[in-house]
């Protein structure tokens, strides 16, 4: 069944609403608002690369306040353990058995701070949880919560005693995006308001949590042109064979690439995918899946310029409406 444009304009009313309430914390970033906003309705993961006290936190606090959810912040250090991330069995002298006692990833926002100073270990106790939405504790499988959303960080200075995340899990982050330093303006409001400790404590909720759901599957019913989807499986294509490039987009990346588009598109009031979806999530979706060549990192390449070249070799299909 397809989505109705009655449906669709539901879609982007709930969508700005939400976004438009997280921006009473996070000031003058409404783009990566969309991008976190679109996420969590993707049922996906978000992965921020960004300096210390840019407000990652107040995002991911903020996102859980508006859809009423719980939301744990898990410091990442070479000392962490997984089941400090899992939880663990700790025995009841009373009842005489083991009792799971859920560690901090059960929660419905979770933000990994600085996922890459912990060791490989650590990090693969997320693998599981963000693919399959339950952790496996002595043999048993304990389901987390819905909606779930891991938003991690990493920070692009200091690589130090840090240990970088491998292919393999950074193609489970839907997105990777940077909030970056607020502007003039908004860096002024701050100053302004800076009695408020904590902005992300007074957003008010704008969705109930349970709404996530039913608005992601009205996402997976919008209208996608076998032609569009041809379209993403060429640049996934192209993305391969890039002389800069030593590993393309998996078929993976391709599924979430579409699962995203079409959200995109739904949260503009539109019940089908164009190209222009496509190009405008390029680099939230491919930064971070598509890795350059030692040899092109040494003689400068951005993956900016990679993806511009990507994207200038594959034809877009033409625009018309679904």
């Amino acid at each position: 069944m397809s989505v109705t444009r009655e449906q669709a304009q539901l879609f982007q009313e709930t969508f700005d609403h939400i976004v438009g309430n997280v921006s009473q914390a996070i000031l003058g970033k409404r783009h990566v608002i969309e991008l976190a906003v679109t996420c969590l309705l993707s049922e996906g993961h978000l992965l921020l690369e960004d300096y210390p006290g840019t407000g990652k936190t107040q995002l991911a606090k903020a996102l859980a306040n508006s859809i009423v959810g719980s939301n744990a912040r898990i410091q990442f250090t070479p000392d962490l353990l997984p089941s400090d991330v899992t939880g663990v069995q700790i025995y009841d002298q009373v009842s005489r058995r083991f009792e799971f006692v859920p560690g901090p990833i059960f929660h419905n926002v979770v933000l990994a701070d600085e996922i890459n100073r912990a060791s490989p270990k650590t990090q693969s106790a997320l693998l599981e949880v963000m693919d399959e939405g339950h952790v496996t504790v002595d043999g048993v499988e304990h389901a987390v919560g819905r909606p779930f959303m891991v938003i991690a960080t990493q920070n692009p200075i200091e690589q130090a005693g840090t240990y970088p995340l491998p292919e393999a899990q950074l193609d489970r982050f839907l997105m990777m995006t940077s909030l970056d330093y607020p502007d003039h303006q908004s860096m002024v409001m701050l100053l302004q308001d800076s009695a408020r400790r904590d902005r992300a404590a007074d957003i008010q909720p704008a969705i109930v949590g349970g709404a996530i759901e039913p608005l992601s599957r009205l996402a997976d019913r919008v209208d996608t042109r076998t032609e569009t989807l041809a379209y993403v499986s060429r640049i996934a294509e192209a993305s391969r064979h890039h002389k800069h490039v030593k590993l393309g987009m998996s078929a993976r990346g391709c599924l979430a690439y579409v699962r995203c588009a079409k959200t995109w598109a739904l949260a503009h009031g539109r019940p089908w995918v164009r190209p222009d979806d496509i190009q405008a999530l390029r680099k939230p979706l491919l930064a971070h899946r598509v890795l350059l060549t030692a040899d092109a990192q040494f003689d400068g390449v951005t993956i900016d310029q990679v993806l511009d070249d990507i994207f200038g070799a594959v034809e877009p299909p033409l625009d018309r409406v679904a």
